[in-house]
């Protein structure tokens, strides 16, 4: 087992009313708060309403940045940053699920930058400073509430891609379930998948002897079997959306990687996606990962597709094709897609995005090393 350090730093304050700690939270780090969010749900289901009145309470002022689409951009993280230094502000809010939260996190840091803000999602200046960042989270899939990581689209160079640093970890989270209920079926499904994206790319290591670790992931995917269903079927089913939002946070708040080496490769070719054509994030996942088991299978030596075909769809002799045929229904009975043609995305890029992967990180993955033949025959393979 690996060595590591463990620390979360994030306060979160989870179940039904837990917005009344919000007033007080922010106000721990000044009077003046920019509040982000998204396409505008949050003022028509009355989200909106509570966190103004809670930050009222305590005499705070906010700037609003709304409009952040999924698959935020880089453009209105500029404007995020210019907002914040005209107004001086002293915490950066986040209102919404992952892209939200990324956008703030990403204005956070972008407020010291000296330079071109997209270079230090290319690594070339590091993040050695951020404002204060805290969440109110109305969308479980990414764990960006309690994470260090924060990904962004450049839409003219057609990239997308990610910082991490311990300094946009947010201070605190309000995780009320009763905020996801307006979540559509499409978004619920593909929050389900995203989750156990993180995971698989956790639990699909080279590594065997993290073993605590790997029941702790088990664990969280088999919530993901059993309460993602439900909670597409019925956005109101309290259970199953409080589990989902607990599972999204544990998934990627670093606890279920510990001692292990992990992969992130599929994340790599799913950002591509995202970049070029506008994919929804989870959606990709439910593409990518069939293919991608496939692709790696000889690679399986501790057996762990098999152990889960066997543990989240109670197989009685469980094998990587037969891993790959469950995870394919399951994401059916999501409605997802599990073909790239299904969003009439063709062959045409694929060299491309495994060159534009290359450039970027060299080769990639842990449970087995993809080089550029690799990354376009598992795009093939998704077709």
């Amino acid at each position: 087992m690996r060595s590591f350090m463990y620390h979360q730093p994030t306060r979160l304050f989870f179940g039904r009313g837990q917005i009344r700690h919000l007033g007080k939270e922010a106000a721990k780090y000044g009077s003046r708060v920019l509040l982000v969010y998204g396409g505008g749900s949050i003022k028509r289901n009355m989200i909106f309403e509570s966190v103004a009145r809670e930050l009222e309470k305590y005499g705070l002022e906010y700037k609003e940045l709304g409009g952040i689409s999924p698959n935020p951009l880089l453009q209105r993280v500029v404007e995020g940053v210019r907002l914040a230094r005209e107004q001086k502000t002293d915490l950066v809010l986040a209102v919404g699920g992952g892209s939200v939260i990324d956008t703030a996190k990403a204005i956070a840091a972008g407020v010291y930058a000296t330079g071109d803000l997209w270079n230090m999602f290319l690594g070339r200046e590091p993040i050695t400073r951020a404002l204060p960042v805290g969440t109110v989270l109305t969308l479980a899939a990414t764990g960006s509430e309690a994470n260090e990581h924060a990904v962004i689209t450049h839409e003219g160079a057609k990239k997308k891609c990610a910082i991490h640093s311990e300094m946009i970890i947010p201070k605190f989270s309000v995780m009320d379930p009763e905020y996801t209920f307006t979540v559509s079926p499409r978004q619920t499904a593909a929050g389900v998948s995203d989750i156990m994206a993180h995971l698989f790319e956790q639990y699909f290591s080279p590594d065997a002897e993290a073993v605590i670790t790997d029941y702790l992931t088990e664990a969280v995917l088999r919530v993901c079997v059993e309460m993602g269903p439900r909670a597409f079927r019925d956005g109101r089913d309290m259970e199953a959306r409080a589990n989902l939002m607990w599972a999204s946070t544990v998934a990627l708040n670093g606890l279920m990687g510990l001692g292990k080496k992990t992969d992130w490769s599929v994340h790599k070719l799913s950002h591509e996606l995202s970049a070029r054509y506008g994919m929804i994030h989870g959606e990709t996942f439910s593409i990518l990962y069939p293919a991608w088991l496939r692709y790696v299978a000889d690679n399986d030596k501790g057996h762990r597709m098999a152990r889960l075909e066997k543990l989240l769809f109670q197989a009685p002799d469980g094998s990587p094709e037969g891993f790959a045929e469950k995870l394919e229904n399951f994401y059916r009975s999501l409605k997802l897609p599990i073909r790239l043609s299904e969003r009439e995305v063709g062959p045409e890029q694929f060299e491309q995005m495994a060159s534009s992967i290359i450039d970027l990180y060299g080769t990639i993955g842990a449970f087995r090393i993809l080089d550029y033949n690799d990354i376009v025959h598992i795009y093939r393979l998704s077709l």
